[in-house]
Order: C-alpha cells, then sequence, then structure tokens
C-alpha cells in the first residue's frame, strides 16, 4: 500500500490550571481494528500548571513530551502537536473519561490512576544527584518576544569564572534536557562538559515546560532571537568569562547557531551536532528515503512517495501567499490521490478529511519556513571556529551530503577555523547503533557516544578555550 507521507522532523510547552485531582501516572487501551495498545500520560503539576509526558509501552516509546497540558476544572486537554495527538477528558470519580485522536482518528479512551506498569529504562550515563558541581535554576527575557525563558546553568563551581556554552535544541518543542524516547541528551552532555570545566546553559524551548510564549507560531528565526537571548544572559553574569562563551546546536539548533553568531559578534565558537547544510525541502526528501527503506518500503513505493512528496515541498516552495498555498496544495493532493489510488489512508476518513489532514500538517509557519531555508547563506557569514559533527548513520540529516555542504559554506566565506568530522557507527542522536534507523532510538541504553563527548570537549579545549 502506498502513502503520502509528509515526514517532519521530531519533538514540549506549558499550561495552565487549579486542580491538583491529574496529577500522577494514568493509563488506558485503545482498541484498534480488533488490537488493544495501551497509552499512558504522567502528569506533573509545577507551580505554573502542569506538564506532562506520554509513554506507548506497546511500541516501546517512553517519555514523548507533551506539547500542552491544560487543566479547567474537572476537564483536561493534552495534546502532543508534533505527532497530531489531542486527548479530551472529564474527571469522574476515579477515571478520566475520554475521546483520543490523532489526525483524522477518533477513539474512546478511558484512563485509570496506576492501572499499568511502566517498564523502566536504563540510561546508564545521567548523572545522579548530588552532582560536583553548582547547579541553579534560571529565568531570563527575551525582550524581543516579550517571553521569559527557563532553564538550567551549571557551573564547574558556585564561584569562579568559567568559560560556558549555550545548548540549542533540535526542532519541535523541546524541554531542557531535549528529552526525547526516554533519554535526556542536554542533562548528559552538561553534566560531561560541566565536569570539565564548562558552564552550561541549557532552556526549556517558549511554550515549553517551564517557557513562556507560543511554540506553535514560532519558526526557526524566533527560536534563533530565544538562543541569542540565552547568549546574552550568560553574559550578565559574573561567574561567566564573556569573552569565552560559545553555542552548541543539535539538528535545527545546528541551523540556529549560525544565525545567532552571525548577530553576535562575540560569540567565541559553534558546535554543529548533525546540523543541516542544505536547503529544508531536499533534506526532508532524503530523510524520508532513508527511513522509509529502513522501515521496509518497496523501491516502488519510495520512489512514489518521493514523487508526491517531491511535488508537494515544490508548492511550497515557490509560494508567497498563505492562502493560495493551501487551496495550490489542495488540489495538488486530491489529484495525488485520483492518481494514486492504493494510496493509503485510516479507516472511516474520507478523501476531504485525509487532505486537509496532510494539507495542515506542512503549511505550519515552522515547516513552511523550514523547507524554504537554506542554511548555505548564513554558513558563509560565520566567522568564528566551528566543529562539525555528524554520526555517519544518521538518518534524519545524512552525514555525507550535510557536512560537505556545511565545509564548503564555511570556506566559501573564508573561514579557515573549521572542523569537519563523520563519526563511524553513531546515528541523529550520537548513540551507538545498528542501523540508524529512529526506532533504534528508544531501544538503545546510551544516550550519547563516549566518543562524542570527548570530540567536542577536546575541540572546544584546543580551539576555543585556550
Amino acid at each position: 500500500m502506498k502513502k503520502i507521507a509528509f515526514i517532519c522532523l521530531i519533538f514540549f510547552a506549558p499550561i495552565v490550571a487549579l486542580s491538583q485531582d491529574f496529577t500522577g501516572y494514568w493509563s488506558g487501551k485503545l482498541k484498534i481494528q480488533g488490537m488493544e495498545l495501551g497509552i499512558v500520560f504522567n502528569i506533573s503539576k509545577t507551580d505554573s500548571g502542569f506538564i506532562s509526558t506520554m509513554d506507548s509501552p506497546d511500541q516501546g516509546a517512553y517519555g514523548i513530551p507533551v506539547t500542552s497540558t491544560v487543566v479547567e476544572g474537572r476537564s483536561i486537554n493534552l495534546k502532543v502537536e508534533n505527532a497530531r495527538i489531542h486527548y479530551q477528558g472529564e474527571f469522574n470519580d476515579s477515571i478520566i473519561t475520554g475521546t483520543f485522536k490523532q489526525a483524522a482518528l477518533s477513539l474512546p479512551l478511558d484512563l485509570r490512576r496506576g492501572s499499568a506498569e511502566k517498564a523502566a529504562l536504563n540510561r546508564p550515563q545521567e548523572p545522579v544527584k548530588p552532582y560536583p558541581y553548582y547547579e541553579e535554576e534560571v529565568t531570563f527575557e527575551n525582550s524581543k518576544a516579550g517571553i521569559k525563558l527557563a532553564g538550567t546553568l551549571t557551573m564547574p563551581a558556585k564561584e569562579g569564572k568559567f568559560p560556558a556554552v549555550v545548548l540549542i535544541s533540535g526542532s519541535g518543542p523541546q524541554n531542557r534536557d531535549e528529552e526525547v524516547f526516554g533519554h535526556k541528551p542536554f542533562l548528559v552532555l552538561a553534566d560531561y562538559l560541566t565536569r570539565n570545566g564548562v558552564a552550561v546553559l541549557r532552556y526549556d524551548d517558549r511554550g515549553t515546560a517551564r517557557s513562556a510564549g507560543d511554540f506553535k507560531s514560532a519558526t526557526t528565526p524566533d527560536n534563533a532571537s530565544d538562543a541569542a537571548a540565552a547568549f546574552t544572559y550568560l553574559k550578565t553574569r559574573k561567574e561567566i568569562n564573556k569573552e569565552k562563551i560559545g553555542l552548541i546546536g543539535h539538528s535545527e539548533g545546528g541551523i540556529i547557531a549560525p544565525m545567532v553568531a552571525i548577530d553576535e559578534s562575540d560569540v567565541k565558537f559553534i558546535v554543529l551536532l548533525a546540523g543541516t547544510g542544505i536547503p529544508g525541502h531536499e533534506l526532508l526528501l532524503m530523510q524520508q528515503e532513508l527511513i522509509g527503506r529502513a522501515s521496509g518500503m518497496s523501491e516502488s513505493d519510495l520512489k512514489t512517495a518521493r514523487e508526491i512528496n517531491k511535488g508537494a515541498f515544490g508548492i511550497i516552495v515557490k509560494s508567497t501567499d498563505t492562502t493560495l498555498l493551501q487551496k495550490d496544495l489542495t488540489a495538488y493532493i486530491r489529484q495525488m490521490i485520483v492518481k494514486h489510488p492504493d494510496v493509503e489512508k485510516p479507516e472511516g476518513v474520507s478523501d476531504e478529511e485525509f487532505i486537509k489532514e496532510q494539507v495542515d500538517q506542512i503549511t505550519g509557519p515552522w515547516m513552511v519556513y523550514f523547507l524554504k531555508y537554506d542554511p548555505a547563506p548564513a554558513l558563509e557569514k560565520v566567522k568564528c571556529p566551528v566543529l562539525a559533527l555528524n554520526g555517519e548513520k544518521d538518518m534524519q540529516v545524512p552525514a555525507k551530503e550535510n557536512l560537505s555542504a556545511i565545509e564548503t559554506a564555511l570556506k566559501k566565506g573564508k573561514n579557515d577555523k573549521v572542523t569537519v568530522k563523520e563519526l563511524s557507527g553513531l546515528n541523529h542522536l550520537f548513540q551507538e547503533c545498528k542501523t540508524g534507523s529512529p526506532e533504534e532510538y528508544i531501544q538503545i541504553e546510551q544516550t550519547i557516544s563516549p566518543s562524542a563527548l570527548e570530540e567536542i570537549n577536546r575541540w572546544m579545549i584546543e580551539n576555543s578555550l585556550k
């Protein structure tokens, strides 16, 4: 069966509430075509509201960030934006009765407190308190956007004068640990660098966890303004050496870091971890093909998917009017369904509902900007030292094509302080892996390969922290 597969990149946001009845571990079963699929929501209360994660134990997925958790009286609304999931329920005695929606699929789902066992995930690299360094919860202002962001600052000691880095997360709503599939890459990276003498600031994306703002309407330049605000905040701290502050960006963060380095001339260095060097529409086609092939799609289906997606992306890249774009894409996808009548759709979903879902998915502000954006011109303007690393088996940001493009752009801009390296056997999260498929992420106990951590630290010491 062929499927129109608009594959986005991966990944969190705040909340408002009054009741504490919803806190805890809630689980239930979705009944789909004679099968049962377990769903779990882990709901916690903070000073500013509620935050949640979602587990799908039968699929081996844990700790999926819930984009928003809104509690009003006895009602609760939970959304996982990147997966198009929306759960709406009503608290009744000891049960939450509600409806689970994903795209055009709508199913009843009742949740009961603590009625299922959660499999423990072994993540041996996660640090355990007490840490041998100083940790502080901080907030800082993005005056340009008028929002306050929250994060964690770790320093080798409470007093001193330390070099520092800002960690910039990948695409989708991310918390300060860049938490995904039970892994906390930024927690592990921050711990490693701080133990090696570098102060680290990591923060929740706007509209995520404890940070204010609206994530859904934000584009990459908006996220770059948040990273710039984090950089500016570090310069106000007496414990930080203002002449030795760098940026480390992962995935989309690797697009953002050069944007900030251009505007902030005192950025000491940037590290691009699985950063992109080619236009977004080219990257997604490449990503879809690699992941599709790894998941068992036939060459014929891959060819069809590429044809459909390339046409859709082309319409977006050439568009200048949002309303016209939606009309053009609606007509295009309708035409593709006629041309490919065996396109797979969710059961009970009409063609028009399916078309609308596909159009909505790829015409959000972030996606449109990403598809149109070419990182090369910004990279050509970067003058500070740059380390670009990528995993050899990365299927989301293929190493050879992107590292080559990054190096070419930097050298075109006459930057001779460039180190580019492909790390053997590592995936998009820089885990040691077998295939590189995203399906492996949760199965691998390792969060970040020690070889990647050592490479980052060694380069920083040799090139930027002297």
